[in-house]
């Protein structure tokens, strides 16, 4: 693409209003999993999501999806991807409807296929948040509009995209940054392996035996890497000390993913995983902590980690607004 800051300055008006240049650039298109977007795609989101950051930074209206309704349905709770999706729409001047689980005939035995077939018929598209992928994949596959993976115990997809935009606000770019990732190897996990690798960083994963992610998702993450043309490292251990030693972010998650039941012995095999000072020592001297929330202090990380001065985890917590807008505009748009 020519660059959302030059085709900026050229000024492409639309009414009042400078439009992105992904305006549409992915339209009717549906984002289910990471590789749903080539890496050039992904480059042009990330584009998009800063410079809707900017916008909002200067007050500046960006009413793109005026008459526009996103439809949203969750399974599970949900406090940064509801907002992000709901606010989001709001302030690019469209409207979201809400549909949580006791909201919708699905109780009562209706198909997932026959809900989306229906809801495609009221709305533009669909942010979907499913407890099983595969009826992600049912509801997309019934559906006629875009829809979105909001999470779901496989992937979360944008939640990885804006890490990336953090990643790269942080240090300016990312092919050649290396990411640590200790802890469970969980949807998240899988999202970054996959997401990074294809922008060309490198992920370090410490997790122990048993919960650790699949082997076809670290084989797919090394594939994407070597194609990435900047050739990062995709590795596996157990030792979290080793995965953190000169990474320039060390993320980690809750050790028990939403909808599992409390496993006494995944917490015990998760507990040496917990970020620390000591660990955060091991990694790059301007490394930064990384969380997707809601955390759990004193669990996954020590309090003075997750408050410290290298922590951006409520840049991260911002940064799904802006990528959820992008996402929004460049497929509804």
């Amino acid at each position: 693409m020519g660059g959302v800051l030059e085709q900026e300055r050229r000024g492409e008006v639309k009414g009042e209003e400078v439009v992105p240049p992904g305006l549409g650039a992915l339209r009717g298109r549906s984002l289910l999993a990471e590789t749903d977007l080539s890496p050039a795609e992904i480059g042009e989101l990330l584009d998009v999501a800063a410079w809707l950051k900017r916008k909002r930074a200067a007050g500046e209206a960006t009413p793109l999806l005026a008459g526009k309704t996103l439809g949203l349905i969750f399974q599970h709770p949900s406090t940064r991807t509801r907002n992000a999706f709901q606010a989001g729409m709001d302030q690019l001047g469209g409207h979201a409807t809400f549909l949580g689980t006791d909201d919708l005939q699905l109780k009562r035995g209706e198909t997932i296929e026959d809900t989306a077939r229906t809801m495609s018929r009221y709305v533009d598209a669909i942010a979907a948040r499913f407890a099983a992928h595969d009826d992600l994949l049912a509801f997309a596959a019934g559906a006629t509009v875009p829809v979105y993976n909001a999470l779901t115990e496989r992937a979360h997809p944008i939640e990885a995209l804006g890490d990336l935009l953090t990643l790269r606000e942080r240090f300016g770019t990312l092919p050649g940054l290396t990411l640590a990732y200790v802890g469970d190897g969980n949807n998240v996990c899988r999202s970054l392996l996959l997401t990074c690798a294809a922008m060309g960083v490198g992920v370090n994963v410490a997790a122990p035996a048993g919960h650790q992610p699949e082997p076809e998702i670290v084989d797919h993450a090394r594939a994407l890497a070597a194609a990435s043309g900047a050739d990062p490292t995709i590795s596996l251990t157990e030792d979290p000390l080793l995965a953190a030693a000169g990474a320039d972010a060390v993320y980690t998650d809750v050790h028990e993913s939403m909808g599992e039941h409390d496993d006494p012995a995944k917490t015990a095999a998760l507990a040496p995983y917990k970020v620390t000072r000591a660990m955060m020592a091991r990694a790059n001297a301007r490394a930064v902590f990384m969380h997707c929330l809601p955390m759990r202090r004193g669990e996954e990380v020590d309090a003075d980690v997750a408050d410290g001065p290298q922590s951006i985890v409520f840049d991260q917590a911002e940064h799904r607004l802006h990528v959820h807008k992008a996402l929004l505009v460049m497929t509804m748009g």
